[in-house]
Protein backbone atom coordinates (compact mmCIF):
# COMPACT_ATOMS: atom_id res chain seq x y z
CA UNK A 1 0.00 0.00 0.00
CA UNK A 2 1.28 3.74 -0.85
CA UNK A 3 0.09 6.49 1.18
CA UNK A 4 -0.33 9.25 -0.74
CA UNK A 5 -0.82 12.14 1.50
CA UNK A 6 0.95 15.22 -0.64
CA UNK A 7 1.48 15.78 -4.90
CA UNK A 8 -0.11 14.59 -7.67
CA UNK A 9 -0.51 10.64 -7.11
CA UNK A 10 0.87 9.84 -10.68
CA UNK A 11 4.53 11.19 -9.06
CA UNK A 12 4.44 8.02 -6.87
CA UNK A 13 4.74 5.36 -10.47
CA UNK A 14 8.51 4.98 -10.03
CA UNK A 15 8.01 3.08 -6.56
CA UNK A 16 5.00 0.86 -8.32
CA UNK A 17 7.27 -0.14 -11.47
CA UNK A 18 10.42 -1.43 -9.53
CA UNK A 19 7.89 -3.70 -7.15
CA UNK A 20 6.36 -5.37 -10.74
CA UNK A 21 9.53 -6.32 -12.10
CA UNK A 22 11.13 -8.00 -9.30
CA UNK A 23 7.44 -9.83 -8.57
CA UNK A 24 8.06 -10.85 -12.43
CA UNK A 25 11.92 -11.19 -12.12
CA UNK A 26 11.42 -14.14 -9.35
CA UNK A 27 7.98 -15.85 -10.93
CA UNK A 28 5.98 -14.90 -7.08
CA UNK A 29 2.20 -13.85 -7.43
CA UNK A 30 2.28 -10.21 -6.88
CA UNK A 31 -0.24 -8.82 -5.34
CA UNK A 32 -1.51 -5.59 -6.58
CA UNK A 33 -0.26 -2.30 -5.46
CA UNK A 34 -3.28 -0.13 -3.67
CA UNK A 35 -2.60 3.07 -2.10
CA UNK A 36 -4.85 5.35 0.27
CA UNK A 37 -5.45 9.12 0.25
CA UNK A 38 -7.02 11.60 2.02
CA UNK A 39 -10.61 12.68 1.40
CA UNK A 40 -14.04 13.20 1.85
CA UNK A 41 -17.56 12.86 0.10
CA UNK A 42 -20.60 15.24 0.40
CA UNK A 43 -23.47 15.13 -1.76
CA UNK A 44 -22.32 18.41 -4.16
CA UNK A 45 -18.33 19.97 -4.20
CA UNK A 46 -19.63 23.01 -2.10
CA UNK A 47 -20.72 21.26 0.55
CA UNK A 48 -17.50 19.31 0.44
CA UNK A 49 -15.31 21.76 0.53
CA UNK A 50 -17.57 23.88 3.44
CA UNK A 51 -17.73 20.96 5.95
CA UNK A 52 -14.09 19.31 5.07
CA UNK A 53 -11.59 22.37 4.70
CA UNK A 54 -11.92 24.38 7.75
CA UNK A 55 -11.36 21.45 9.69
CA UNK A 56 -9.05 20.16 7.39
CA UNK A 57 -6.64 23.26 7.10
CA UNK A 58 -5.32 23.16 10.66
CA UNK A 59 -3.94 20.13 9.67
CA UNK A 60 -2.74 20.85 6.46
CA UNK A 61 -1.04 24.04 4.59
CA UNK A 62 -1.37 23.22 1.28
CA UNK A 63 -2.95 20.21 -0.40
CA UNK A 64 -3.63 22.67 -3.46
CA UNK A 65 -2.56 20.21 -6.13
CA UNK A 66 -2.25 16.87 -3.67
CA UNK A 67 -3.63 13.71 -3.57
CA UNK A 68 -6.66 15.10 -1.98
CA UNK A 69 -10.35 13.49 -2.97
CA UNK A 70 -12.85 15.87 -1.64
CA UNK A 71 -16.27 16.89 -3.38
CA UNK A 72 -18.81 15.38 -4.96
CA UNK A 73 -19.48 11.51 -6.15
CA UNK A 74 -18.71 12.34 -9.34
CA UNK A 75 -15.62 14.86 -8.73
CA UNK A 76 -14.14 12.57 -6.58
CA UNK A 77 -14.45 9.46 -8.62
CA UNK A 78 -12.86 10.61 -11.58
CA UNK A 79 -9.99 12.11 -9.16
CA UNK A 80 -9.61 8.54 -7.67
CA UNK A 81 -10.04 6.48 -11.72
CA UNK A 82 -7.19 9.13 -12.96
CA UNK A 83 -5.12 8.24 -9.87
CA UNK A 84 -5.33 4.64 -9.92
CA UNK A 85 -5.14 4.15 -14.32
CA UNK A 86 -2.12 6.77 -13.47
CA UNK A 87 -0.37 4.18 -10.92
CA UNK A 88 -2.05 0.98 -12.51
CA UNK A 89 -3.14 0.27 -8.36
CA UNK A 90 -5.41 -2.25 -7.57
CA UNK A 91 -7.19 -0.84 -4.53
CA UNK A 92 -7.45 2.51 -3.45
CA UNK A 93 -8.90 3.15 0.48
CA UNK A 94 -10.10 6.81 0.93
CA UNK A 95 -9.01 7.95 4.46
CA UNK A 96 -12.42 10.21 5.01
CA UNK A 97 -11.75 10.73 9.01
CA UNK A 98 -9.09 13.93 8.62
CA UNK A 99 -10.39 16.48 10.70
CA UNK A 100 -12.65 16.53 12.56
CA UNK A 101 -15.82 16.68 10.53
CA UNK A 102 -19.50 16.08 12.13
CA UNK A 103 -20.42 12.02 12.54
CA UNK A 104 -23.31 13.17 10.38
CA UNK A 105 -20.96 13.97 7.50
CA UNK A 106 -18.69 11.27 8.02
CA UNK A 107 -21.26 8.56 8.03
CA UNK A 108 -22.71 10.59 4.54
CA UNK A 109 -19.02 10.21 3.19
CA UNK A 110 -18.61 6.63 3.39
CA UNK A 111 -22.65 6.52 2.28
CA UNK A 112 -21.70 8.17 -0.83
CA UNK A 113 -18.02 6.38 -1.02
CA UNK A 114 -19.62 2.94 -1.37
CA UNK A 115 -23.05 3.57 -3.40
CA UNK A 116 -21.81 6.56 -5.90
CA UNK A 117 -17.84 6.73 -5.88
CA UNK A 118 -16.67 2.89 -6.03
CA UNK A 119 -19.19 1.81 -8.75
CA UNK A 120 -18.50 4.85 -11.02
CA UNK A 121 -14.54 4.37 -10.47
CA UNK A 122 -15.19 1.11 -11.77
CA UNK A 123 -16.97 1.94 -14.72
CA UNK A 124 -14.72 4.77 -15.57
CA UNK A 125 -11.67 2.49 -14.79
CA UNK A 126 -13.18 0.17 -16.86
CA UNK A 127 -13.69 2.19 -20.14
Amino acid sequence: MLAIIGGPARRFRPYIEPYQRAAEQFGTTAHRVGMHSPGFIADTDEEAREVFWPRYRVIRANVEHGSLYVGSPETVARRIATAVTDLGVGRFDLIYTTGSQPIGARLRAVELYGTKVVPMVRELVAA
